[in-house]
């Protein structure tokens, strides 16, 4: 190889140069094309070939029963199954972007597989039509498919991430009256089309129809620019004829057509303008046609290869273009000992060049060899320096660890200065998928040698891993070493570990956790264990009593006395009491006063057990006699105005509404006091400006004067104050007649008494008018 001349290799096709390098001498053994089935995947992907049913072939050393088989470019075999899927024969098979092989049968059932040769379930239909008309044909594109039945209808799948299936308009031709058979199909992909959707091309007779969601439109060409034309014509559409083969260009601008008459037209997309007709001589249908890059298109024939001339590609003299040309040449080259010498020779040439950018050799070098590493035959992944670039790397390391080639996807996650989480934890995976019959502390001696190469990597997802695999204990032992909680308790949890999920969740100080936690051991203990659970947790049993008092009180309740905490039940059922007597009909002797009743009785005879809360047991004793007394009297007078009032509103209540005897009894229940039974009964009195019953009220015994005094002022009655003048010494009268507003008799009561220069001082701020203050100034002459 290395004695043959470069430029040798390479032909000149109009301004490009191509040639066609051999990059594997393919590892498979007894595969014949020709009587397979063959699906390969884009960027240098894995390759399927299946028997081809539709074909009569002879059966070798093989067995009758078909299977799917899935090789790397260089022919090594990844895996393999059985074929028994029902539907009819297989129409047509191909890669998805993801590389999920995508395999279509006569019923229109679609079959998935992944690089392994797993099915990946469910299966999916293209829908009742293609199930009862058959499909005859599919075209696929790199995430969808179109399928004809035999009834000439069209359906789609533009996203194979959704598997939704629909129809698009009906060609005309292919309806069942007319019954037209399509020569070929093609597929403009939804990112190059004006709409967004998906669009298909169908030949039928002479027309191409562009076809969508909504309508089918024939499309007409114009005839192509320039004196060298083979044809001009007006209507240069219709010479064109039927047409045997179409594909659309990578980019989706141009379409290329191989006609009846053996030619090759492009035609733009858009401008509808034919770029190029090329006479190939053969009117035989090439077996394939491709595009190859976007300058030029390959047609393949059993027999003869159609080619332009050749001629050699001149070398410039530039220095800089030189070095750059021996750069992109060598990315290009697959050979590694021709890469080497374009290499050396483009780092000789930039030592001389001043201009030229000085990482472009170690960027070229890096690049070459991941792509080396990948194009080995081990791992058979051929891709091209453009290919790794549309690609990406990251991309490049998934499609590694697909493939189960983790080494080398760590390696060039190293080399590349990538996060190495994605390769290890999927490994990690793996690994454990692969060793069922490893013990678990062993298995987690080998994880965790190969995970902490990676600070900061999911042990969760690890450990939620190896629990779906049935290995609950080994979960448990890797979500040990999970350091975040957020991840580590929910975990737990959905494992079992309830016990360990709440000591990391109080450990953790956060309360959303902690909740997360009780109400799932809440739903899932039952209460007693429940209540012993988070008893021994400060932070869990804090927060569960703050929610519950809120919520869930007869829970709460449960709880208080299931510890011992007696007296935080008598205090719940008070406040229930208490809540009781907010609602609207707990009123008017409702029956709602009886539960109440009881409610309190019940909280002081739970108060009476224990030795701190007597003063609680006997306010709540009290209460509960006090609130039927006043049930009573709400029945009794038939007015919703006692309840709930204190032991003073309730005697005012019924003195104000004269019910004395009632008025009686509550004093002689709570055992009020002379003096402040006094001041409530003549309050009551001067509130209705009963006055003759005030009066009556001071005969019969003598009451406290400072109360009653100060009721006189709220009476603001001249004529009681009068009659009540003798009765009392002159200090307080004087004090009783100013608050009254009677300033002569003040005035008397005043000059009367010991102390007259205070009670002078007093009189001035209580009479502020001059005129009346100088008129009685003269009583308190020659008072000291």
């Amino acid at each position: 190889m290395a004695n043959v001349s470069v430029a040798a290799e390479w032909q000149l096709l109009y301004n490009r140069y191509y040639r066609k390098p051999e990059i594997y001498q393919m590892r498979w053994k007894h595969v014949d094309l020709s009587r397979n089935k063959v699906a390969c995947a884009s960027f240098g992907g894995p390759i399927a070939v299946i028997r081809d049913d539709s074909k009569i072939v002879q059966l070798y050393a093989e067995s009758a029963l078909r299977k799917l088989r899935i090789f790397n470019s260089a022919g090594v075999l990844l895996s393999e199954t059985v074929w028994k899927h029902p539907g009819g024969r297989l129409i047509g098979m191909s890669w998805s972007d993801d590389q999920t092989l995508i395999s279509i049968v006569q019923d229109g059932t679609i079959y998935r597989y992944n690089i392994h040769a797993e099915l990946i379930q469910p299966n999916v239909t293209m829908g009742k039509e293609c199930f009862e008309q058959n499909v005859v044909e599919c075209v696929f594109w790199g995430n969808g498919v179109v399928c004809l039945t035999e009834g000439g209808q069209l359906f789609c799948i533009s996203d194979f991430k959704t598997m939704k299936p629909y129809k698009l308009a009906d060609v005309p031709g292919l309806t069942e009256d007319d019954m037209l058979q399509p020569t070929c199909l093609a597929v403009r992909e939804p990112q190059y089309t004006m709409s967004g959707n998906v669009e298909v091309l169908v030949a039928v007779g002479d027309e191409i129809y562009v076809v969508d969601e909504d309508e089918a439109q024939s499309i007409r060409f114009d005839e192509p620019s320039g004196e060298d034309s083979e044809m001009q014509n007006d209507d240069y559409g219709n010479l064109i004829g039927p047409v045997q083969k179409m594909i659309v260009s990578p980019n989706g601008k141009f379409l290329t057509l191989f006609t009846h008459d053996g030619r090759v037209v492009v035609v733009g997309m858009e401008s509808k303008q034919i770029a190029i007709d090329y006479s190939c001589e053969s009117a035989l249908p090439p077996q394939q046609m491709a595009w190859c890059g976007m300058d030029s298109v390959l047609l393949y024939w059993d027999e003869d290869l159609m080619m332009a001339d050749e001629n050699l590609r001149l070398i410039r003299s530039s220095l800089s273009e030189a070095v750059e040309s021996c750069i992109d040449a060598a990315g290009h080259e697959f050979d590694v000992t021709r890469q080497r010498a374009l290499l050396r020779a483009a780092s000789y040439g930039q030592a001389f060049s001043s201009n030229f950018q000085r990482d472009r050799v170690q960027e070229t070098c890096r690049t070459l060899r991941v792509l080396n590493a990948v194009r080995d035959p081990d791992i058979g992944i051929p891709l091209s320096i453009q290919q790794y670039k549309l690609l990406t790397p990251v991309v490049l390391i998934s499609r590694l660890i697909n493939a189960h080639s983790h080494l080398l996807a760590l390696r060039i996650s190293e080399y590349l200065g990538m996060n190495k989480e994605v390769v290890i934890m999927h490994w990690a995976c793996a690994k454990i998928t692969a060793s069922a019959s490893t013990p678990d502390a062993h298995l987690l001696e080998i994880l965790l040698d190969k995970l902490q190469l990676c600070k900061g990597i999911s042990y969760a997802a690890v450990a939620t891993h190896a629990d779906n695999c049935g290995r609950r204990k080994l979960a448990a032992m890797l979500v040990e070493h999970e350091p975040r909680s957020t991840k580590q308790v929910p975990l737990l949890l959905s494992i079992g570990e309830e016990d360990t999920a709440l000591v990391k969740a109080t450990e953790s100080g956060d309360t959303d956790l902690v909740y997360l936690v009780i109400f799932h051991i809440w739903q899932k203990r039952p209460p007693l264990e429940f209540f012993a659970m988070i008893q021994g947790r400060v932070l869990a049993r804090d927060l569960f009593v703050a929610y519950a008092r809120c919520h869930k009180q007869e829970f709460l309740k449960d709880f208080f006395l299931s510890t011992g905490q007696i007296h935080e039940v008598a205090f719940l059922l008070w406040k229930e009491s208490w809540d009781m007597g907010k609602n609207p009909m707990a009123s008017k002797g409702s029956p709602l006063h009886g539960p109440r009743i009881k409610l309190m009785e019940k909280a002081s005879n739970l108060f009476s057990q224990t030795k701190e809360h007597t003063f609680e047991s006997k306010a709540a004793e009290e209460h509960a006699k006090l609130l039927r007394i006043q049930h009573e009297l709400e029945a009794s007078t038939k007015q919703a105005i006692f309840v709930d009032s204190s032991i003073n509103d309730t005697i005012r209540t019924c003195i104000v509404l004269r019910n004395n005897r009632a008025a009686a009894k509550v004093k002689s229940e709570f055992k009020v006091s002379d003096k402040r039974w006094y001041w409530l009964k003549t309050f009551a009195l001067a509130t209705i400006k009963d006055w003759e019953a005030l009066e009556k009220f001071s005969k019969e015994k003598r009451p406290p004067t400072g109360q009653f005094y100060s009721l006189m002022t709220l009476a603001s009655s001249t004529s009681l104050g009068l009659r009540l003048k003798g009765k009392h010494i002159r200090l307080l009268s004087y004090l009783a007649y100013a608050r009254i507003g009677m300033a002569k008799e003040a005035a008397d009561a005043a000059a009367q008494a010991n102390d007259g220069g205070e009670l002078l001082e007093r009189f001035r701020k209580t009479f502020s008018q001059n005129a009346i203050f100088d008129t009685l100034k003269m009583p308190f002459q020659g008072v000291s």
